[in-house]
């Protein structure tokens, strides 16, 4: 036998609003009809499905100020072209400095020593050896050459210095004039006298070092000059930088009387010191 299931005797009611399942929804309530007999039906509004949604955006302070260039830009740029500036200077300055190099080919002045006289060496010492006295008396040649065809020198008073090549002991002092250097010039000054004409009186460890030094066969003297110089470049005009001349490798004995003593050098060529110097320029 099997059962029969009976209809109920009432639908199910909705609870909260929400139909039970499997009931079947009611059929939508019929439009309100007007007057005139037409339907008065709600207008719906279509919206796409692919429609993006405006959404409208916050007040950016960065967005209304890019138009205008900013403060770290222009840093920039000023850098940028102080630098450009510079460059461009230095290159035109290199450019000038190289011509003016080839066209003047610029070299230093020479010196030399053809002949240095020696007339008196005298070391005396007290007895008990607390005092020493030199007297000394020297001559010599200067030749100065100018070996460039447009500079052109003005040199003020040299101060010469005569010492020994072994210790260094000063023996004698002396000046050479000022005097102008013209372009391929040559000067020459005789008879420069280096002296200590009033007897200097020494310490005495460089007391020491001379008597050790003219107690030898062939003493070694060394003619040391300083001064300073202008070069003249037609309207062109350097300011006076210092110049230090040395002539070394002179030998020569201690003159016993009246007669001097002719020093020997293999090389007369002086060396000048100029390869540290800046020159200068003003018109």
């Amino acid at each position: 036998m099997t059962d029969r299931v009976f209809p109920a005797s009432k639908p199910p009611t909705a609870t909260n609003g929400v139909p039970p399942v499997g009931s079947i929804p009611p059929p939508p309530a019929p439009a309100a009809v007007t007057a005139n007999g037409t339907a008065n039906q709600k207008p719906q509004v279509y919206i796409p499905a692919n429609r993006p949604v405006y959404r409208p955006q916050p007040y950016s302070r960065r967005h209304h100020h890019q138009s205008r260039p900013s403060c770290r830009r222009i840093c920039c740029c000023c850098c940028f072209w102080s630098i450009l500036i510079i460059l461009i200077l230095a290159l035109m300055a290199a450019i000038a400095a190289t011509a003016m190099y080839v066209i003047y080919h610029p070299r230093p002045p020479s010196f030399s020593v053809p002949s240095l006289r020696i007339g008196r060496v005298n070391l005396t010492t007290s007895s008990d050896s607390s005092v020493s006295h030199l007297s000394s008396l020297f001559n010599f040649t200067l030749i100065s050459e100018n070996p460039n065809q447009h500079l052109t020198f003005s040199y003020d008073p040299f101060i010469v210095t005569i010492v020994t090549a072994k210790s260094g002991t000063v023996l004698g002092n002396g000046t050479v004039p000022a005097f102008f250097s013209d372009n391929g010039n040559k000067t020459s000054f005789h008879g420069v006298i280096a002296t200590s004409t009033t007897a200097r009186e020494l310490d005495p460890d460089e007391a020491k070092d001379l008597k050790t030094d003219l107690t030898r066969a062939r003493v070694g003297y060394e003619i040391q000059m300083r001064t300073k110089v202008k070069m003249m470049m037609g309207k062109l005009k350097s300011e006076g930088v210092e110049i230090k001349v040395s002539c070394e490798g002179f030998e020569g004995g201690v003159p016993k009387g009246k007669t001097p003593v002719i020093a020997t050098s293999k090389k007369t060529k002086c060396k000048s010191d100029l390869s540290v110097k800046v020159w200068k320029w003003s018109f």
